[in-house]
């Protein structure tokens, strides 16, 4: 039985941890929550992870939750698949940057566009500054190489990759030939490939049509 084990539902945010792990080729078992239907807020669940989202990640004895969290951790867990900027390597202060920088910056800056507030916050309320500067960076970021770090591929790219998919998808960013050449490179990966596969043959089927 691997020592792995994540609480996913197909799709969410959790599925940026299931790319991670198909990333890192090791085995692992997941744990399916139907959202529609309340898993993530019952009890026996809401003792894994308390907030009652996906995804939460258990390896052994240790559960962890938060996506940049989990795929940081896994990456260091796990440092033959190559997906972490070790320790004593300067490049490591930018590989966290860019982990923490989806998480706290890009999606916070995408979700507030999407359900805009009725009062205009101060930019110095919010943690990522305003929306267009966030979309700034991170343009730059990924066009500045193959990958965030160069050619070499990480775990940023899995949370940073993930959040520019999804922005993407939803049309909540701008289209810009940036985002589409990094996604694309992204698209091409196997392992994104098969997660993405995975979780279409994990989500609800759709209710039938009504025949009247």
């Amino acid at each position: 039985m691997p020592d792995l084990l994540l609480y996913h539902a197909a799709p969410s945010r959790s599925s940026i941890v299931l790319w991670m792990l198909e990333e890192l080729g090791v085995p692992y078992d997941l744990k399916l929550l139907k959202l529609s239907q309340g898993d993530q807020q019952k009890p026996d669940y809401l003792a894994i992870n308390p907030m009652g989202k996906v995804p939460a990640l258990r390896h052994g004895d240790v559960v962890i939750t938060e996506n940049a969290a989990i795929c940081a951790y896994l990456a260091d867990a796990f440092p033959k698949a190559g997906l972490s900027v070790p320790i004593g390597d300067p490049r490591r202060g930018v590989y966290l940057k860019w982990l923490f920088f989806g998480p706290s910056c890009v999606e916070p800056a995408m979700t507030d566009r999407a359900y805009p507030r009725k009062e205009e916050p101060r930019r110095g309320t919010l943690g990522y500054g305003d929306f267009e500067t966030a979309m700034n960076v991170v343009a730059k970021g990924v066009a500045a190489g193959r990958y965030l770090m160069g050619d070499q591929f990480t775990a940023a790219d899995v949370v940073i990759g993930s959040t520019l998919r999804w922005g993407m998808m939803f049309k909540l960013i701008p289209e810009r030939a940036e985002y589409a050449a990094y996604v694309g490179r992204l698209n091409e990966r196997e392992a994104l490939k098969r997660a993405d596969a995975k979780d279409k043959a994990l989500m609800p089927a759709p209710a039938p049509a009504d025949a009247h």
